[in-house]
Formats: C-alpha cells, structure tokens, sequence
C-alpha cells in the first residue's frame, strides 16, 4: 500500500510539473453580466509574466498572447480576447511592469514562450498582439526572435518611432525590418483622433519596416470614434 502511494504521488508530481499553471483568471469568467471595467482590473491584477487563460488544448495549433500597454486598466482587452479565442488557438494574457523599459520583460516573454513550444511540439505558430507601449515590447521580441516555430505579430497603435523619452531613458531603436520566420501586422489610428498622440506634431505610429504590413483604421467603430482602446477591438473583428 505504501509503494502504492509512493508511485501515485511521484506520478502525480510529474504529471502537475508537465502541465502549465492555471491563471487566476480564465476566459469562461469573462462573463457579459459583469461590467467590463471590473473585469479588466481582474486582468491587470493578474502577476507579472505569462498567464494562461483556459485550460491546455490538445488540439491547439497556435499560442495567442495579447500584451497590454502602459498605464493599461485592462477592460480594452475582454472583447478582444474572447472574440478572437478559437479551438486552434490557445489564450495567454501577459503582465508585465509597465512603467520602466520594455527589454527585460520582452526577453522574460521569449523566455517563457520557449518553455512552452519545447513542452508542446505540435504547436505550429505563435501569434502576439501588443497594444501601445505593449507594442514597443512586441517589436523587441521580433527582433530577438530565433524560434524555429514562426511568429506572427499585430501591433495596435503603437509608437514605434519612438518618443523622447522611450530613445532617452530605455535606448529605444526602432525596428527597421522582419527577419525570415516572422510576419508583422501594423494597426494605426488615425492621428488626430487619438487621444494619446493627437496632440503630438508627428505621430509616432507613422515609421518604414520593411517586410512590414500597414492598416490605418477608420474614424468610426460601431458607432464609436475610432481611437486608442477601441482599437483593439476592430482589429479583433476585422484581422481574425
């Protein structure tokens, strides 16, 4: 009986270590009866690093990661992340410390995307969309990127010419072109009618990557002015 519960629990230990951990949030409790500002700081009080967002699928062919940008309360993410999810797809959601630099938390995101494809071979794709600051962090994980396992990027009104303070204090520079085994999807919104760039002179969305495939986005979304956070809405919609 001892020897028994001896190889039931070493089973159970490897079985438990094999598997990724489950998020604190999952997409079944993205409920339409919840408003989707609590549910967006349900998100954001998610810890730091990769978070899975529904159990492992057998028969998943992708990773799908939404990356969020600065300052972010998390409800632009609800729609987009449930509209998106299908059978193939298996949803991550990652936190990351928004109000420092970029470089740390996009290696710590490579990192963790690696683990993952070594544990499940037969995923065949990894697809990230970052949102404004997230997009800086997406652009540094393409440059960076040397999985065989190719890599799809969409990145949603992002400042990817760099600011200031981005080049100053974190020594941002920009991306100037895709490597082979990379697909990169830039979302831009109109300038003067977002709220984050609408008063800059130039906007820093406006930047030549080669290899690079570049939407601007209508004024309107489903009645809406088209801005920041709606964005990621409309690309869920219109890109998936």
């Amino acid at each position: 009986m001892k020897k028994f519960s001896y190889l039931f629990f070493v089973f159970f230990l490897a079985t438990s270590c094999s598997k990724e951990p489950q998020s604190n949030v999952q997409l079944q409790d993205l409920v339409d009866n919840i408003s989707v500002q609590k549910l967006g700081q349900r998100l954001i009080d998610l810890p730091f690093g990769l978070n899975k967002l529904e159990p492992t699928l057998e028969e998943a062919e992708e990773i799908f990661i939404g990356i969020h940008g600065g300052s972010s309360e998390g409800y632009e993410w609800v729609y987009p992340l449930k509209t998106i999810n299908t059978e193939k797809k298996e949803m991550y959601f990652y936190r990351w410390p928004d109000n420092g630099c970029f470089q740390d938390s996009a290696e710590q995101l490579i990192t963790s995307i690696d683990s993952i494809l070594k544990l499940r071979p037969a995923l065949t794709k990894v697809t990230l969309i970052g949102h404004s600051y997230g997009g800086i962090l997406v652009s540094h994980a393409l440059k960076n990127w040397s999985n065989k396992t190719p890599i799809e990027a969409h990145i949603v009104a992002s400042p990817l010419l760099g600011t200031t303070m981005l080049n100053n204090l974190c020594n941002y520079s920009p991306i100037t072109k895709i490597n082979a085994n990379s697909t990169l999807f830039e979302w831009r919104t109109q300038h003067q009618l977002d709220s984050a760039y609408k008063d800059s002179p130039v906007n820093p969305q406006n930047i030549e990557i080669f290899g690079s495939s570049v939407t601007v986005l209508p004024d309107t979304y489903k009645g809406n002015r088209l801005g920041h956070n709606w964005s990621i809405s409309w690309v869920a919609d219109e890109a998936f």
